[in-house]
């Protein structure tokens, strides 16, 4: 008798070999250079039978993707301050991500606030608001300064943004070839409200000299390794980013204590900008006559090719660009991927949209694979740097599987592409649009 091969759902041949499974999917038409192709008929047959409905405009579904209706979220972990539901990549050094449908609020509550670190926090009782210092040095001051907490709020005017920190690699997951660190899905993104000083206004009180170009943070966290020598990360921002009105060194997050896995006492929030140069556990500023050189500035950190590289190209760090502004970008909040529906039933979407430095000028949305676009209502920023909230009232045609799709664009003109942008070795920067699921029955 022969040996019989076991049969392998879509979803477990996609988890197993998404190679394996794009070619039995995808006929010749599939083009590598764009991913754009057409399902076959068997193939459109099969994923409705996955998704448990038939998928309507599937002849428009871009090659190389997985439904979304097919995606899993990892297993739940409880981190103490955090929801229950955030998702744990990596817990030395600690990382986790917000799944998309808990970021619905307008200011990210600080249990639903991602987690990216980059070294091991400071031990709770390291920290005493009473006697934490910031002091300021480096090449390029005209005297070496120290501020207490307090001595920063009494001397210097408080101020107040919502601003968006994302980390440079949220979306990683999605890059093909793989790129090394954390699989980030789209939750390593979020808008509070930071309450501080001005960076500016400590800048000018310390004293600069007309050299200055660049400045550097460190913190109180330690290196994984647990060697006290080295710092697990020191990244920082040219002069004219430092001395934005919205770059501040704050105590608080939505009117409360930072909490202690995002910086608590004190950080520095440059938004719109790799939230990696948002500096937490804030105890230095070296301001520099050159381009800061602490961990995580050297190549390939937070650095992408400075003109594009075909997918898996080695790229020699002189070859490599400081990620600055973020790029134009969205995510749908509600509802949940999967919802379900009755036929006739119109549903609403909500969401929000950032730009980096740049603000969002048009948001819409597509239920036919990005074949057609419709306008959605965005509303303005409640200040510069922070996200926008956006939303629409969503008709389908027929009882099927659908996708909803977000895209925005910004102030230049720029749109969300439709899937991954250009690959990078580190899988920086990605910015396709974000989908869920949607059954109509």
């Amino acid at each position: 008798m022969k040996n019989r091969k076991k049969k392998v759902g879509l979803h477990e041949l996609y988890a197993k070999d998404p190679i394996e499974a794009d070619r039995l999917l995808w006929g010749r038409e599939s083009d590598p250079e764009t991913r754009r192709g057409f399902l076959r008929k068997g193939a459109l047959l099969a994923i409705g039978a996955a998704l448990g409905a038939p998928m309507v405009y599937g002849k428009h579904f871009p090659a190389g993707m997985i439904p979304a209706g097919l995606a899993q979220e990892d297993a739940p972990f409880q981190i103490p301050g955090k929801h229950p539901d955030l998702i744990v990549l990596n817990d030395r050094p600690l990382n986790v991500e917000t799944p998309a449908h808990l970021l619905d609020d307008k200011l990210t509550p600080a249990d639903k606030f991602f987690i990216r670190n980059n070294g091991i926090p400071p031990e709770e009782d390291e920290i005493n608001v009473n006697t934490w210092t910031l002091s300021i040095e480096g090449e390029s001051v005209r005297q070496k300064k120290s501020y207490t907490i307090q001595e920063l709020k009494d001397k210097f005017q408080h101020h107040t943004y919502a601003l968006t920190l994302e980390c440079g690699g949220n979306g990683r997951s999605e890059f093909n070839p793989p790129a090394k660190g954390n699989q980030w899905g789209v939750g390593a993104v979020a808008c509070a409200s930071w309450t501080g000083v001005r960076l500016k206004d400590v800048l000018n009180d310390v004293g600069l000299k007309g050299d200055a170009v660049y400045v550097g943070y460190e913190g109180m966290d330690r290196h994984v390794s647990g060697n006290p020598e080295k710092k697990p990360i020191s990244r920082g921002v040219p002069m004219e980013k430092a001395m934005q009105d919205e770059t501040i060194i704050a105590w608080a997050m939505n009117g409360q204590d930072i909490p202690y896995q995002n910086g608590h006492p004190l950080r520095l929030v440059t938004g719109g900008w790799p939230a990696s140069t948002s500096g937490k556990w804030l105890t230095k500023l070296l301001v520099r006559n050159k381009v800061h050189d602490g961990p995580k500035m050297e190549a390939p950190s937070y650095r992408v090719p400075c003109k594009p590289v075909a997918p898996g190209t080695k790229v020699k760090d002189e070859d490599m660009c400081i990620i600055e502004s973020m790029p134009v970008k969205s995510v749908i909040t509600y509802p949940k991927t999967g919802a379900s529906l009755k036929s006739g039933q119109k549903l609403p979407i909500r969401g929000h949209a950032w730009a980096g430095e740049l603000s969002v000028e048009k948001m819409e949305y597509s239920i036919d694979f990005g074949a057609t676009w419709k306008p959605a209502k965005l509303e303005a920023a409640a200040n510069r740097l922070a996200w926008q909230h956006f939303n629409a009232e969503v008709s389908f045609p027929e009882k099927g599987y659908y996708e909803v799709w977000a895209r925005a664009t910004d102030s230049r003109g720029t749109a969300q592409p439709m899937i991954l942008p250009g690959w990078n070795p580190k899988g920086y920067l990605n910015n396709a649009c974000h989908r869920i699921a949607v059954k109509v029955i």
